[in-house]
């Protein structure tokens, strides 16, 4: 009974954090049914989660996967989740590689994408004081994006798998010397006091998420003014200048532009391209006009982008 009790208040505060205004929704909620089942790298309470919650609601449902390459596999058929949330760069760190690599061998489209402002917190079990700590629990990344605060103090530092798996232990141990860092909706979850809000030491964080869907059901999103697609040419001498000059000319912005090795090959590159455009028809007259200068080209999704709070 203690343990539905418990359940139960951790769903009320998950509710109650879903509505917290300092996270950003970049783009509206898909006009698919709220809630839903979807994938997300790490356990509950990750900036993951927080994505999933401001796309689908906060009704969603996540199903908690330990790598990206479980996050792919289970959001690319539709009767075992409705789609997944992947982040894909980050505005300090730059881009995930290995996650570009996933989509591409993947026949998930994208859907639409979040920025989320990622705000790295300390969180105590409730009553415990800085100088009760002895300890810092979180993911490596984490650890190194706070150490300008974490270098006042002389708290031994623990490496761990994920931040919100962190928050989650110190709440089941009830310690009162062990410390994690994390989000705040892992605060929420865990019921956990945030000792230190914004321990970050740069401020302008920015992580790019993207949202995907399997693609036998994905329908043509309304407004839709953002795309990515990947192209490789014949690498023969201004191939690639040729298309680049043909996406200038449409009046199209590429917002992205990152080469890839081709495997097998001696040292050929295809290109991820993200593209921005005013109408749907633009973009396709676009690309009715670089198809026939490249020797691939697939259209990884068409989708609203997200734009800077």
């Amino acid at each position: 009974m203690a343990e539905k009790a418990t359940r139960k208040k951790m769903d009320r505060k998950q509710e109650d954090a879903s509505k917290s205004k300092d996270r950003m929704l970049v783009v509206p909620p898909l006009s698919a049914p709220a809630g839903g089942r979807i994938a997300i790298q790490g356990y509950e309470g990750s900036f993951h989660q927080m994505v999933a919650q401001l796309f689908f609601g906060k009704n969603v449902e996540v199903i908690t996967c330990p790598t990206f390459r479980d996050v792919v596999r289970i959001a690319a058929h539709k009767n075992e989740s409705d789609g997944a949330v992947m982040a894909i760069e980050n505005s300090i760190a730059g881009s995930i590689l290995p996650n570009y690599n996933l989509l591409q061998k993947s026949n998930l489209k994208i859907a639409g994408e979040v920025y989320l402002h990622i705000k790295q917190n300390l969180l105590v079990n409730p009553g415990v004081k800085l100088e009760d700590i002895r300890e810092v629990h979180s993911h490596t990344m984490a650890l190194q994006q706070c150490y300008d605060f974490l270098d006042q103090y002389k708290w031994k530092l623990v490496e761990t798998e994920d931040t919100a798996l962190s928050a989650k232990h110190v709440h089941q141990h009830k310690s009162k010397h062990i410390a994690a860092i994390a989000s705040k909706l892992a605060a929420d979850l865990y019921d956990l006091d945030m000792i230190a809000p914004n321990i970050h030491t740069l401020k302008n964080n920015y992580t790019r998420f993207l949202i995907l869907k399997c693609e036998e059901t994905i329908t043509e999103i309304k407004g839709a003014d953002k795309a990515s697609v990947n192209f490789h040419t014949d690498h023969s001498k201004g191939s690639l200048a040729k298309v680049l000059t043909a996406i200038s000319d449409g009046g199209i912005n590429l917002s992205k532009l990152q080469s890839f090795p081709i495997p097998g090959s001696d040292f050929k590159y295809s290109f991820h391209a993200d593209m921005e455009f005013d109408s749907l028809q633009q973009f396709n007259d676009v690309m009715k006009t670089i198809k026939p200068k490249t020797e691939h080209l697939k259209i990884y999704g068409i989708y609203k982008r997200g734009v800077w709070k």
